[in-house]
């Protein structure tokens, strides 16, 4: 009876969004033991259960539901967050280091990767195999790493990492005391000595402090049970990671067990002054990752090669990989043009063999029968997205490996055989047929015969040379058939979709290859290449321990291949690119079993002004730049592209990207640029060189007025040019005011790429819309000190008189500017501050002065106070969070705004 008591409440206990004391400091866990590696504590326990996630409506859509985790190992955490001291020690061979107020505050102002890289110092330096692989370093110009290239999590070796969620939950659990933490009620805002709140404790700052990375990436939860969790296979679309525990700037009230970010997107780059971390210790048995559709995945593929990698070798980020999961027997791909790179399955109930591309990179063929194997099979095109929608069936008796080809006259048309099976034996091999079908407009057409033989293989370009390869090496030259390789065994063939008419193809280690080679080698350890007759000019070897399988050319004159990588127990574990001009292989992915990859290339623009750098023109992000860079990006890509359409601009920061809709009234072909952060120097800066350089149509400006950060304490015009050309290189040609040169917008469209998530986030005229919670979400103290410096205020004079010049400059050219004070939580009239980054309430009236001013004394400009120093009437079921609307909100605001816009006379 007492253990269903127990288990009866530690369940409600579980459902408990911010419990305030679950443990007593001077009550000693059992569960926790002391443990030989320094400052770790040792996690063991017979039951260690602990519930992720929250049923509370209000939480975000990450946060819910609720999902059980049990752990069934035990493992070692840190007593304390790492700190400044030791990660410097530890680190010092290195470039990276933290700046240090003192040497026992946690180590902060670090990346996810700066953390790992500790995490493996720490390990090597104590004997131990490392829990994180990769094959490069980058660092951006002050010294953080902001990339691993080839980075993979091993979870079964036994090494020093961060915590998983779970783990770290579990800990916390336990000594969730939001009391006796650093929060912004007692911090002054600033860090403080680990463990110097709660010294007696076993585990110190769980809550507050520094906010903590722990391993994860952002995934979605399920109402379900679940063992050994360890978050999402890849960062998604948006490439988001998991920080938990709140910091020293967060309200005590605000701080959640289940809370898993911060307020702005995080990712493995981000970088703060009140995020940290502590370290875990030991190996996760039978690991199980979670997909973003709540769906468990007891392994993941991980795509290894950057995009600038990939970029670098074929001039576009625009490229595409498609393979089989022969786990799941579902297509899987990577697009490279997505900023945040991850591996998109397709679930289907459809066995998938044999993938290509369409020309366009916007479909992709595949049959339900491979190669070697006789019997019937269907060929089916779908569109290569998350759905794989679109499918249609090629309605003939048998269709096999099916390869897209664009004839003379332009027509697209995929080319297949009868049947793909053994082609060892004359009769059966003449039995079978290649053909082909035009695939136009989402539908199949005629099918029609080309010839006996089923040369999957590949065709050439003018038609003159097909060949297959499913036992021996056959080829049709002309009207003739031949046997290649001297009739030895082969397999794999791919014939170059350039005018080389190259072959490559793989073989048993047969007296023909070895003879070539020069030397001994194993059953598929070469890729082999003949000419257009047949005979052998090239051979690349698999790298060490390994074998190839399932080779194919990259369309174009790239002279590359893919292939995947064999290692000695049979299991498909990589994919890589085969360049044939050095014979390098370049690793692509990584998993359990990874067959028949295809990649495919853009063809590139060409059209470019011959002055123009590449290098530098409209490259407005790069890899691993803040989030807030990467939206700026997607902002001045439609800035560029819709330049000679938009009438009415709006600028700002997050409040303006949430609060006003630009697909409302399209007649006043509105463009909203705005996003997260808030900086009146940045968004002035736009105005005055971007927006008032190339004004011939617009009518208007609407920009946000944040007089509550407009102080200086944040530099966002810095961060978003921080480490991209593209902002130095607009200003050193004055800003394009002679007109852009031919090719600037495909340059644009042709840099690095932001994330898919957020382009898909956004409308086509920068929309942005978020779910309905409350104003008081966040809560609603001051996330900095309301009380301004003298310089502070000087700062924010500055901007407003910056206003007054933008606003005559605007005048001159007959545009108006339209300044709108943004809503937030009314319960700042209870506070002595103006809103959620400060500026006392006395101070705002005579701030308000000089805006009414300005208005009286310039036609062009109209402030909208819809804030009202808090008597307003956007009520909480407008509101996303303490000063951001939400739908319902931006409608009434976006109403509003047209109203003003109509009364405008130009």
């Amino acid at each position: 009876m007492c253990r269903i008591l127990l288990l009866l409440l530690s369940v409600a206990f579980y459902a408990c969004s911010n419990s305030e004391y679950i443990y007593s400091q001077q009550n000693v866990d059992s569960a926790f033991e002391s443990d030989s590696l320094d400052n770790m504590v040792a996690v063991k326990h017979d039951k260690k259960e602990v519930m992720l996630g929250t049923n509370e409506g209000v939480a975000k859509a990450s946060e819910r539901p609720q999902m059980l985790v049990i752990l069934d190992y035990d493992f070692s955490i840190g007593k304390s967050e790492v700190t400044c001291a030791e990660f410097n020690s530890l680190m010092k061979s290195s470039k990276i280091s933290v700046p240090c107020e003192k040497d026992a505050y946690p180590a902060t102002n670090l990346t996810y990767y700066d953390a790992v890289l500790f995490a493996n110092a720490r390990s090597k330096k104590e004997g131990f195999d490392t829990a994180y692989t990769y094959s490069k370093v980058e660092l951006n110009s002050e010294n953080h790493c902001v990339n691993l290239e080839g980075f993979a999590f091993h979870p079964e070796v036994k090494a020093y990492r961060l915590p998983t969620e779970a783990e770290w939950a579990f800990v916390a659990n336990r000594f969730w005391n939001t009391k006796a933490a650093w929060t912004s009620d007692n911090s002054d805002y600033h860090l403080h000595a680990v463990c110097s709140r709660s010294s007696d404790a076993q585990v110190c700052d769980m809550v507050g402090n520094a906010m903590e990375w722990v391993n994860d990436w952002l995934g979605n939860f399920r109402d379900t049970t679940i063992a050994n969790y360890v978050g999402a296979p890849d960062g998604g679309s948006l490439g988001q990671r998991v920080v938990k525990g709140g910091s020293y700037r967060t309200p005590a009230e605000s701080i959640t067990l289940f809370g898993r970010g911060d307020v702005y997107t995080v990712t493995s780059s981000t970088r703060a002054d009140y995020v940290g971390f502590r370290l875990a210790f030991g190996a996760v048995p039978n690991a199980l990752w979670m997909n973003s559709d709540g769906k468990a995945a007891g392994s993941r593929v991980v795509p290894l090669a950057s995009s600038s990698t990939l970029r670098n070798i074929f001039g576009t980020y625009k490229m595409k990989l498609v393979f089989r999961n022969d786990l799941s027997g579902n297509l899987s791909y990577v697009d490279y043009s997505n900023g945040a790179l991850s591996v998109i399955e397709i679930e289907d109930t459809l066995n998938a063999y044999h993938p290509d591309i369409s020309p366009d990179g916007q479909k992709v063929a595949f049959s339900t029968g491979l190669e070697g194997v006789s019997g019937k099979s269907a060929v089916y095109v779908r569109n290569l997205n998350a759905e794989g929608s679109d499918i249609v069936k090629l309605d003939v008796e048998s269709a096999a490996i099916p390869r897209w080809r664009v004839l003379e006259n332009g027509d697209t048309v995929i080319v297949y055989v009868t049947d793909a099976g053994n082609n060892k034996d004359d009769a059966s091999f003449k039995s079978t047929s290649t053909w082909q079908v035009k695939f136009s407009k989402g539908k199949f057409g005629e099918p029609k015969k080309l010839f006996d033989g089923a040369y999957h293989g590949g065709i050439a370009e003018d038609g003159s040379l097909a060949v297959t390869g499913a036992r021996l090496l056959r080829a049709r030259v002309g009207s003739e058939s031949e046997l290649w390789y001297d009739g030895e065994q082969a397999c794999n063939a791919s014939l170059a979709q350039d005018s080389s008419k190259r072959t490559l193809f793989l073989d048993f280690a047969g007296k023909t290859g070895r003879k070539f080679v020069g030397s001994k080698y194993g059953t598929h350890e070469r890729i082999l290449v003949v000419d257009s007759t047949g005979k052998l000019i090239q051979s690349v070897g698999a790298p060490k321990g390994y074998s190839f399988d399932h080779s194919e050319w990259v369309p174009g004159n790239h002279n590359k291949a893919v292939a995947t990588l064999t290692n000695a127990n049979g299991a498909h574990t990589k994919i890589v690119m085969v360049d044939l001009s050095d014979s390098s292989t370049l690793e692509l992915a990584e998993g359990d079993e990874l067959w028949h990859p295809a990649f495919w290339v853009n063809v590139a623009f060409t059209g470019y002004d011959d002055l123009l750098a590449l290098d530098s023109a409209g490259v407005y992000y790069g890899e691993g730049l803040d989030i807030e860079t990467e939206k700026n990006r997607i902002k001045m890509e439609l800035y560029w592209k819709n330049l000679d359409v938009t009438e009415v601009l709006l600028v700002g920061s997050s409040r303006m990207e949430m609060g006003l809709d630009p697909d409302a009234y399209p007649e006043w072909n509105m463009l909203n640029t705005a996003v997260s952060g808030i900086d009146g120097n940045r968004d002035m800066y736009f105005v005055e060189n971007y927006a008032l350089n190339h004004a011939d149509n617009l009518k208007a400006i609407v920009m946000s007025l944040d007089l509550d950060n407009w102080s200086g304490r944040e530099d966002h015009l810095s961060l978003i040019h921080m480490g991209v050309p593209g902002y130095d290189y607009d200003a050193h040609h004055d800003f394009w005011k002679s007109g852009l040169p031919n090719g600037f917008v495909e340059a644009v469209e042709n840099a690095y790429p932001a994330s898919q998530g957020w382009i898909q986030r956004y409308s086509a005229r920068g929309g942005l819309d978020d779910e309905c919670r409350s104003w008081g979400v966040d809560g609603t103290d001051v996330l900095m000190d309301s009380v301004f410096s003298t310089q502070e205020e000087r700062y924010l004079d500055a901007r407003l008189n910056e206003l007054a010049e933008i606003v005559d400059s605007a005048a001159a050219k007959n545009i108006y500017v339209i300044g709108i004070i943004f809503p937030m939580a009314p319960q700042y009239k209870k506070t002595g501050s103006f809103g959620t980054y400060g500026l006392q309430r006395s101070k705002y009236p005579e701030k308000k002065k000089k805006l009414d001013a300005l208005a009286k004394a310039n036609r062009y400009f109209i402030l909208m106070d819809e804030n009202k120093f808090g008597d307003h009437d956007y009520p909480d079921q407008m509101a996303f969070n303490r000063d951001h609307l939400c739908v319902a909100g931006k409608k009434q605001l976006t109403d509003r705004l047209d109203s003003v816009l109509k009364t405008l006379k130009w």
